[in-house]
């Protein structure tokens, strides 16, 4: 029940300040993702985009739009999606990319702090503007890294407050060293080299609080060790790695991937990589009783984007299920 001051202030047409009610304080998991009104790849910035040709990354916005809708009401029906609206601005082509924005710091007490991306990408910086804007009016304390740093694609919450974050190419390893002093974090980090894999959600994924799927291949023994110290690893190969396994989301017992393997002839080039990595996560789901839910985000592809990259979570309530 509301205070009684409060009931009155609000009958009354007053703006009342709702403390601690925030999407990180449900009890049901909660996402952020954006309407692709914005989608554009005209501006390559990694190399998936610079080997496709100008006309090869024309997005086609009502296949877009209508592959975002599969993949929201079908997330909208089991979890609390909040939708992040997309200013009338020029310069916001990745914007549908909000894994991307910044990261919602679960471990706190408070469950009202967020940390912000500082891109490298110079045609993303225009985003953090409005993400600022956005938790800022739904009550989050919002600080911006002061070092290079892309949200959540490259720091994975474990448990409490152990964190895998990824450096190299996108972010700076000081951004984790200043987090773990301003929020009392540990982060074990990852050194990312493949110009393909360059956020560490192309090598990394939180499964439940004790596994994690690994490309192994793609980190020293010294860092493995690391991992191993904090999450049991599923190893994960480079070919499924650059399928895009760990490219998934978690929403209560299942697991969420792109695959345009429909759209495939079995004579193309990735066809049989991409049922190979389909196979892959659907026998590692069956043996810790997850589900599979395959989406087809193929005009995010132009931009070098599978389905993680299109959903930053608001709280992580899903890793709170225990299946048997």
């Amino acid at each position: 029940m509301l205070a009684y001051d409060t009931r009155k202030s609000i009958l009354s047409g007053e703006s009342v300040a709702l403390p601690n009610l925030n999407p990180t304080t449900l009890d049901r998991p909660a996402y952020l993702l954006n309407v692709p009104f914005s989608l554009q790849a005209q501006t390559p910035n990694n190399i998936w985009m610079q080997e496709l040709k100008p006309d090869e990354r024309n997005v086609d916005i009502s296949k877009a739009l209508k592959q975002f809708l599969q993949l929201y009401n079908f997330m909208a029906a089991e979890s609390v999606v909040y939708l992040l609206p997309t200013p009338r601005l020029q310069g916001l082509q990745d914007l549908v990319y909000t894994a991307n924005l910044g990261i919602v710091i679960d471990h706190i007490p408070d469950h009202n702090s967020v940390i912000l991306s500082n891109f490298s990408s110079k045609v993303r910086i225009p985003e953090s503007n409005v993400g600022e804007r956005f938790f800022q009016d739904m009550g989050y304390n919002v600080v911006t890294s002061p070092f290079h740093f892309e949200g959540e694609a490259e720091l994975k919450h474990l448990f409490d407050n152990v964190y895998v974050g990824g450096y190299g190419i996108r972010s700076d390893e000081r951004a984790y060293r200043w987090m773990e002093e301003q929020f009392d974090m540990k982060i074990v980090t990852l050194k990312e080299s493949d110009p393909y894999l360059y956020h560490l959600d192309c090598t990394l994924f939180p499964l439940t609080k004790e596994n994690t799927f690994m490309c192994t291949s793609m980190y020293s023994k010294e860092e493995i060790k690391q991992i191993e110290s904090v999450t049991n690893i599923i190893d994960i190969s480079q070919d499924d790695a650059f399928s895009g396994i760990c490219n998934s989301v978690r929403m209560g017992n299942i697991i969420m991937n792109a695959s345009n393997i429909h759209e495939m002839k079995r004579s193309d080039e990735y066809y049989n990589s991409e049922l190979q990595k389909n196979r892959t996560l659907e026998d590692i789901a069956v043996r810790f009783g997850f589900e599979v839910a395959f989406f087809n985000m193929s005009e995010f592809l132009k931009s070098g984007a599978l389905l993680s990259c299109m959903v930053m979570h608001l709280n992580r309530k899903s890793y709170d299920i225990k299946l048997t």
